[in-house]
């Protein structure tokens, strides 16, 4: 079905009722790489219940934990393949610092759908609210190849470059090989970070990881580094996804302290340093 901007733009996508335990949040920290030393008492905040935390990024994979079915690209005016999908962009703000158990509903409405010729990029938001208000706001965007020409507007490119010096930091964080099969338990099922068929049909030579388990793993990586390991030291994290992650290869992130925030650049070393997340900015709470 082509897309409809007029239908699809400002659309209800509906909401969704969910609930997480401790034991989620475990398992959601274990996916993106905690516990690595498990004797460091900063490791164990992410994995031990006993002065257990929340990383921000946890609210990526809150509302689908219990999803056992590949996504969906489905709204009112778009319905796009699966394997012609791309993450584009995600941010995370968080209005207080996530419980480690509770509910909530997640309200999701497309906020643009651009038309970049080639390919289409729908922009949604989704917030979650508990009893005591506001939980967080999810801006994403995916890039669908294929979809575009329906004589949408284009949009603005809103980029953030590293500052022109040296970085602050520079971080070396592992993946596993397994990463992607860990991280899949937390509800992302597309098949293309596991199953090698459908990953050549989708153009790419082998499965890749989850672009949002790097997402989450640089965030941690990056509040070790600059908040002590202090979740709710986290105001907002976004960044675009520039490239893919195979599963096993380390990354390798630069942190620039800049204007009371931090902006992040990470790149896969073994791969002559691709780019992997780039226009990416934490912003303490």
């Amino acid at each position: 079905m082509p897309i409809d901007p007029e239908v699809a733009i400002g659309a209800d996508a509906g909401e969704v009722r969910f609930a997480w335990t401790p034991a989620d949040v475990q398992l959601y920290h274990l996916a993106v790489g905690a516990g690595a030393d498990p004797v460091d008492p900063r490791e164990l905040r992410y994995t031990y219940e006993r002065d257990l935390q929340v990383l921000p990024t946890f609210a990526t994979v809150a509302a689908n934990l219990r999803t056992f079915e590949p996504p969906a690209v489905s709204y009112p005016g778009i319905e796009i393949d699966l394997a012609k999908v791309v993450h584009g962009t995600q941010a995370v703000t968080v209005h207080r610092p996530i419980p480690t158990s509770g509910e909530a509903v997640a309200r999701t409405r497309v906020v643009d759908v651009l038309d970049k010729g080639k390919a289409a990029v729908v922009i949604s938001e989704t917030v979650a609210t508990g009893a005591d208000g506001p939980l967080w706001t999810l801006t994403s965007s995916i890039f669908a190849r294929g979809e575009g020409g329906f004589g949408g507007r284009r949009g603005e490119s809103e980029r953030v470059p590293p500052p022109d010096r040296e970085p602050d930091l520079v971080l070396d964080t592992p993946t596993l090989p397994q990463q992607a099969l860990l991280y899949r338990l937390c509800g992302d099922r597309n098949p293309l970070h596991v199953d090698p068929d459908f990953a050549r049909t989708a153009g790419f030579e082998t499965p890749i990881l989850h672009g949002l388990c790097t997402y989450g793993m640089v965030a941690k990586a990056v509040t070790d580094a600059v908040l002590d390991g202090d979740t709710a030291k986290v105001g907002s994290w976004s960044a675009r996804f520039a490239g893919i992650v195979l599963p096993g290869e380390p990354l390798r992130t630069h942190v620039w302290h800049e204007d009371g925030r931090y902006v992040v650049h990470t790149t896969a070393p073994a791969r002559e340093d691709a780019l992997v997340l780039s226009d990416a900015v934490l912003t303490p709470a």
